[in-house]
């Protein structure tokens, strides 16, 4: 492990751009977290509405509390870098031995965390890990379905190789060494980063890629939400923001 990670730190890089009706929900599933060991990101990609009084607005009603002496990072930026940009400024701020990644407006559910390290610490093989998911709706309603088109072990290889995706990209948690090793998102495929950083990165001699089958993340669906921009729908949660 790089030296400069710190061992069974978790760092939650969330990405945030006018999410501002949904960022205390995310903030509230994160620091509900039954695991202990995490700091939290957050890259604001220069958000045009209300995000920033929210913020302030949550940290004075408790918020600063429940993160006690936990290491928190809040970076506006100057200007608008996207989708990749923010997640990859994120990730090089991150000092944790795991990266977990998400979106302003889902929400991780309490064990997230412990049981995504727990799987991690004990499958050294294993880079990067996704987890099933339940949609929301833009109130907060769960739809209990769990999503159908992720796939597990050997299939998600054959999937990528393919052409097509079976991770949920909010929901991944990764090693910082592979990070260190492989850098971040790319900014020249609009609306398929998520797709193209996972698709690289797997091995097929080590599967080094894996889904957990737990429901560990809340998915929501809303008129805003960044991939209907993209699919004219939410395509299943497949991009996740």
């Amino acid at each position: 492990m790089n030296d400069r990670r710190e061992a069974g730190l978790v760092s939650v890089v969330v990405t945030h751009y006018n999410n501002g009706n949904y960022l205390a929900d995310c903030l509230d599933g994160i620091v509900r977290q039954t695991y202990a060991d995490w700091e939290l990101i957050l890259v604001d990609d220069a958000s045009t509405d209300d995000s920033r009084e929210r913020l302030e607005k949550w940290l004075r009603e408790g918020g600063t509390e429940k993160i006690g002496e936990r290491n928190l990072v809040v970076l506006r930026l100057p200007r608008n870098i996207g989708y990749a940009g923010a997640c990859t400024t994120g990730m090089f701020l991150a000092r944790g031995q795991y990266i977990a990644m998400q979106d302003s407006d889902d929400v991780s559910l309490p064990e997230r965390l412990e049981r995504q390290v727990a799987f991690l610490d004990s499958h050294p093989q294993v880079d990067m890990l996704g987890t099933n998911y339940e949609v929301i709706d833009g109130q907060g309603s769960r739809m209990p379905v769990k999503a159908s088109w992720l796939r597990y072990g050997d299939s998600i290889v054959e999937v990528y190789r393919k052409g097509g995706h079976c991770v949920c990209h909010g929901t991944v948690m990764l090693r910082g060494e592979l990070f260190d090793r492989t850098g971040g998102h790319t900014r020249f495929l609009a609306g398929a980063e998520d797709y193209e950083f996972i698709a690289k990165r797997l091995n097929a001699k080590r599967r080094n890629v894996e889904n957990l089958p737990d429901l560990l993340y809340l998915y929501r669906r809303h008129l805003l939400q960044r991939s209907r921009s993209f699919y004219g729908s939410d395509r299943g949660g497949r991009d996740g923001s």
